[in-house]
């Protein structure tokens, strides 16, 4: 048959050459012809069963069954997740759904689709659905470590009391702790311990020992409390004689309440002429903290920090107290205890300062503090000496730490330092996990509040269908896609160019309803140059170039080549994966193009007394005898020269004297002589001089997109 064919072929362009006009319109055999070559015809076999003069039929081929495609479905699909599964666009689902119940107009990307829908999607397509396999999530094991239960309370042994000092920053509260470390390590000239591990021990004649805490202010003191590791057993509530109870002396009271420790008040600076302790214990009444003196158990020492007077009975106090709590510690088992500090050390490394509570902490021991976990190396006590060993209330440093943990974590001590590195990896886990929920938390808060809100603008257009309104918003912002870069003015300074790209059409739609609420326009024009579906292509990245404008892409794709080519053209590219952080970048880009403001601070004011001429060479300069009122005057900083409400100078000094030496600042209360720079202003008495300086503040956007 090929043949046939081939020979058909030849014959019809050698007719073709011999003059014919055309080809006929079907190749009839006839008799030779001189204008034509003759052809012989061929004969085909014939097939069994054919009857002699019946014509040749060729077997019909069975055409293929044509295989439906499968689509994975599951429950509650979006219209976006089921256009990706049948591979094809949002459009394609919306058409399947045509003359359904469905309503196109209230169709999102992300809107949910119920089970009926998303088969009669697919059977409309052609295709087949097939449901997807459930995949089992395995539930990881948890791995963190608890606290070993309370011990046998015949294996608890006496401690030494856990104190912290509390108070005003004004009252002493420094210089009584440096009065405490003095009075116990002068011999041993360690006096920067404090510094090196945030706590010290005590240790009376009578042979008491009491463990110190350093940690300044109560900030640290509420964090130990909120973890609920009672490190602290009596509170020291330092108060000033002279100046009685303040904000701070509240608050510490009310930490130490709120903690239920007990509290011993010390009040200071008895040694000045001024001091009243006993308005201080009435104050003290007035926030239910009542003295012996008044009726109550809370003990009241009189004490003079700067001179160190009553610091002894002061350490008898606290330590009758402790009597009285009956403070025992566990020295076996686990080890438990609390970080009061971290550091890191040049020499050491992370570096913690811990309270032992449980346990005796002992060189090779394994320990986990929060996300972070060690094997003691070394141990030091507030001397900085190496100790082998450090039992409960007693305060040291741990090296060997492979990262920095918080201060006021509670450290445990494990078995193995695979346990420990188990405890970590879960730690770890769990706070990843915690922090996707709180993040799923707040885009679903926040998809809600923009769907009501995006139903409520898009009520104007309800009567549309969802084709007129893309159609619509198309041709809205077809007009910015007209701008030249060459047609900029200088008003126009003030504009930022966008270029918009989403995975859907729908993604993109939502972007620019946003940006359709744009209402700061005064501060800063918002330019959408182009907008589209896809991937960052280099149309992309020509257009950004040529306005000048940032790329955003919301769930799409920059290859590596695209990302080479923007940074050589210095082209910013802004990719997210959620839109809230997208707009709020577009937010900062925008303010960003504000100009900043000016802030204007006083520094000093200056009356003028007197006016007088001076001769500098043959040059008359009108200098005005001035006396500062306020603040001070410097020279460097800008002047002004103001009489009644009017302003009739700014600007800077050309000189500034006191008495006859020059100089750079001028005090209040001083008199000096001021000569501007402007030589034709004439000065009064009674005018006003003052001296400010100008600091810059950026601008912040006013636009607020309602998330």
């Amino acid at each position: 048959m090929k043949r046939i064919a081939g020979l058909i072929g030849r014959t019809a362009l050698s007719c073709w050459h011999h003059g014919s006009p055309r080809l006929p319109p079907a190749w009839v055999p006839g008799p030779p012809s001189s204008s034509c070559l003759q052809v012989r015809h061929l004969a085909a076999k014939q097939n069994k069963g054919q009857f002699k003069g019946e014509k040749f039929k060729s077997k019909p081929v069975k055409p293929e069954k044509q295989q439906k495609q499968e689509v994975e479905i599951k429950q509650r699909m979006t219209v976006a997740e089921l256009a990706k599964a049948m591979n094809k666009d949002i459009d394609h689902v919306y058409e399947a759904l045509l003359n359904t119940e469905v309503d196109l107009d209230e169709l999102e990307p992300d809107t949910l689709l119920e089970e009926k829908w998303i088969k009669e999607a697919v059977k409309r397509s052609g295709m087949k659905h097939r449901w997807a396999k459930l995949v089992e999530t395995k539930v990881r094991e948890n791995k963190d470590i608890q606290k070993t239960p309370p011990p046998d309370p015949a294996q608890l042994v006496p401690r030494a009391p856990v104190v912290t000092i509390m108070g005003h920053v004004d009252h002493g509260k420094t210089t009584l702790l440096d009065s405490l470390r003095k009075s116990q390590i002068a011999a041993q000239e360690a006096g920067g311990i404090t510094q090196h591990i945030g706590a010290f021990r005590v240790q009376l004649p009578s042979g008491e020992k009491i463990t110190f805490l350093d940690t300044p202010g109560h900030a640290a003191f509420s964090a130990m409390r909120a973890r609920g590791a009672m490190v602290t057993d009596i509170v020291i509530l330092v108060v000033a004689a002279d100046d009685g109870v303040m904000k701070q002396t509240i608050e510490s009271i009310q930490h130490a309440k709120k903690a239920k420790v007990s509290i011993v008040v010390a009040v200071n600076k008895c040694d000045k002429p001024q001091a009243d302790p006993h308005r201080v214990k009435e104050e003290l009444v007035g926030h239910d903290v009542v003295c012996e003196e008044f009726g109550g158990e809370i003990q009241a020492i009189h004490v003079s920090a700067l001179k160190g007077d009553n610091l002894l009975e002061l350490a008898e106090a606290t330590v009758a107290l402790a009597e009285v709590l009956e403070l025992k510690g566990d020295p076996t088992g686990l080890v438990e205890g609390t970080v009061i500090e971290s550091r890191t050390d040049k020499g050491k490394g992370p570096v913690t300062t811990a309270i032992i509570q449980r346990g005796t902490l002992r060189k090779g021991c394994t320990l986990v503090a929060g996300k972070c976990w060690a094997k003691v190396r070394f141990m030091f006590d507030e001397h900085d000496q190496v100790v082998c060993e450090a039992g409960p209330s007693i305060a040291v440093e741990i090296v060997g730490w492979k990262d920095l943990p918080s201060a006021g974590e509670e450290i445990l001590e494990v078995e193995s330092e695979q346990r420990a590195r188990e405890v970590v990896e879960w730690r770890s886990y769990m706070e990843e996990q915690d922090k996707l929920k709180e993040e799923q938390q707040v885009i679903e808060a926040k998809q809600k509040q923009h769907d009501d809100s995006y139903k409520r603008e898009r009520e104007s257009m309800a009567h549309l269908s969802w084709r007129q309104r893309r159609a619509a918003m198309y041709r809205a912002n077809k007009h910015k896609l007209t701008h030249r870069a060459s047609e900029k003015t200088d008003m126009e300074e003030l504009t930022l160019p966008v270029i918009i790209k989403g995975d859907v059409d729908g993604s993109v739609e939502a972007i620019l309803n946003i940006l359709e609420s744009y209402d700061a326009g005064d501060q800063c024009q918002l330019d959408v140059v182009h907008f589209g579906v896809g991937d960052i292509s280099e149309k992309d990245i020509t257009l950004a170039e040529t306005f000048s404008g940032i790329i955003y892409g919301f769930n799409v794709d920059a290859n590596k080549s695209i990302q080479q080519m923007a940074a050589k053209k210095d082209i910013p590219l802004r990719l997210h994966r959620v839109i809230y952080k997208l707009i709020d970048e577009l937010k900062d880009d925008l303010s960003s193009k504000l100009s900043p403001t000016t802030e204007e601070n006083i520094i000093g004011e200056a009356s003028v007394l007197a006016t007088f001429d001076v001769t500098v060479g043959k040059k008359k300069i009108s200098v005005a005898g001035c006396r500062v009122q306020k603040g001070f005057l410097d020279k460097k900083m800008k002047f002004r020269l103001i009489r009644g409400r009017e302003i009739l100078w700014e600007g800077s000094l050309t000189t500034m004297k006191h008495l006859k030496d020059d100089v750079q600042t001028v005090k209040t209360g001083m008199d000096c002589g001021l000569s501007l720079d402007n030589e034709e202003l004439q000065y009064k008495p009674g005018d006003e001089i003052v001296c400010y300086s100008e600091s810059e503040l950026k601008q912040k956007i006013s636009w607020d997109p309602g998330f």
